[in-house]
């Protein structure tokens, strides 16, 4: 049983979207997890899983069809008083996908970083307000300078450095990345995972981080919860996800990172995943366990499948 203290835990969430009286698009179709305190947990799946809107759902920027989500003991879904509201707006923050469209381009960057200071009222001179903001430019490797800047006058890189700066200016204990390296060089993003990585040790911060590249994701994640089409289909410690991958589609989501080595490139064969041509329905799924931290979303008789033939070393890749 683990006993760390979970700072986040998402009850059987649910968030559809009418598009018309015939036809519901289910973009996250009842999953559950939880996040510990101080960790990295990775939410990975291709474009469409529901990722991004899983994210937006905990943080209320959808209100949530159904189910609960539960942020340091305190409800956060559902009808909330305003207490719980500014709890949950200096708490939590998110880090979004594209650095340019995110920051208002009328504003400058002492403005842009400063709006959740003004929101919540959080210093008692402007000369405190200032002084936050340069703590937090030059946390995120960013000048005094630089304050005085329009976003427009900043590489990508810079710019998500600003919206990162955007959302630790107000200390919170848990940051939502969404996707926050993919618009960037990979150069670029690994200078930005470093620094985030850096402050989450000095900031004592626990992180969401969404992305669909696995191997940027191996490398800043604790654990991982695998979605695709709206479920979560695997959960796991890193090393388990990487090391011993269940269902098919985890394992063609593994299949898919590219080697730098060319030789193993040229050896490699992809996995590819249908699960309409497997027969899966994962509305007829369940959770198995396969130890405290690894679980995987199967109907019996596929669990069944792919374990023995785990067990006798063949490919988990069945066809039905």
């Amino acid at each position: 049983m683990d006993e760390r203290d979970v700072i986040l835990e998402v009850k059987h969430l649910k968030q559809y979207f009418k598009i018309n009286h015939k036809f519901t698009v289910k973009g996250v179709d009842d999953i559950s997890f939880k996040i510990y305190r101080g960790e990295t947990y990775g939410l990975v799946g291709e474009s469409g899983s529901g990722k991004t809107t899983t994210g937006r759902s905990i943080i209320r920027l959808y209100d949530a069809t159904d189910g609960e989500v539960i942020f340091n003991g305190k409800k956060i879904s559902g009808p909330i008083d305003k207490a719980t509201r500014d709890y949950l707006r200096t708490n939590m923050q998110m880090i979004f996908q594209n650095p340019m469209s995110c920051l208002n381009p009328r504003k400058k960057v002492m403005d842009i970083i400063g709006e959740g200071l003004d929101a919540h009222h959080s210093y008692k001179s402007k000369e405190e307000r200032e002084e936050k903001i340069y703590a937090i430019l030059e946390k995120v490797g960013l000048d005094r300078e630089h304050a005085t800047r329009f976003p427009h006058q900043f590489s990508g890189g810079q710019r998500q450095r600003i919206g990162i700066a955007r959302a630790l200016v107000m200390l919170p204990q848990l940051v939502i990345a969404d996707e926050c390296i993919s618009a960037l060089d990979v150069s670029i993003q690994a200078q930005v995972v470093n620094l985030m990585r850096d402050l989450q040790d000095e900031l004592s911060i626990t992180y969401l981080f969404i992305a669909h590249d696995l191997s940027m994701v191996k490398y800043i994640s604790d654990r991982l919860g695998i979605m695709h089409l709206g479920h979560i289909v695997e959960t796991g410690t890193t090393d388990e996800i990487f090391a011993d991958p269940v269902h098919p589609y985890t394992r063609s989501l593994l299949s898919a990172i590219l080697e730098p080595n060319p030789r193993v490139a040229a050896a490699k064969v992809p996995v590819f995943y249908d699960p309409g041509e497997l027969g899966i329905d994962y509305t007829k799924g369940t959770v198995h366990a396969l130890s405290e931290t690894h679980q995987v979303l199967a109907a019996e008789e596929e669990f069944t499948k792919w374990i023995n033939n785990l067990n006798k070393g063949g490919s988990l890749w069945i066809k039905y």
